[in-house]
């Protein structure tokens, strides 16, 4: 009885320790340019790696410091994220939430708070938030050359 108790304790116990990832893409027209809302709380690589595969992608974006209707933003996006220590430093909590024309349309959650004492909390970042962005923009790809990010006349 007592090796079965021990059982159903660290089933339970790693149950606990429950990794949540959550996508529900977006679906932007190849003419969509989005602005995404700089968050200085986070760390500076998240928004550089967000840059990174929204020009591979081809989409076009602006990162604004904040959001002013006068910007004629039609898309726009916000972007949060921790990280935390537990032998080492981990990514263990990142959003992405896209909006059009002032409305939720998608989002992106990874959620490693309860992670525990599963150590595929371990992660790179970078291939995260790539991975997040990349399901997240349901964009279809074009064979038109690569965009730069959004210029604003002066």
């Amino acid at each position: 009885m007592k090796k079965i108790m021990t059982l159903v304790l660290a089933v339970g116990v790693l149950a606990g320790c429950t990794i949540k990832q959550h996508v529900d893409p977006v679906n932007l027209d190849k003419q969509a340019a989005i602005c995404i809302l700089e968050n200085p709380d986070v760390r500076e690589g998240f928004l550089l790696e967000m840059e990174k595969v929204l020009r591979e992608k081809q989409i076009n974006y602006r990162v604004v410091k904040e959001l002013d209707a006068r910007d004629g933003c039609e898309w726009t996006a916000t972007y949060t994220a921790s990280w935390a220590w537990d032998l080492a430093l981990y990514l263990v909590y990142a959003e992405i939430k896209v909006f059009h024309q002032g409305k939720l349309d998608g989002e992106a959650i990874y959620d490693a708070r309860m992670g525990g004492a599963n150590m595929s909390k371990f992660i790179d970042a970078e291939p995260k938030i790539r991975e997040l962005i990349e399901q997240l923009l349901a964009q279809k790809q074009s064979a038109a050359t690569p965009v730069v990010p959004w210029q604003v006349a002066p």
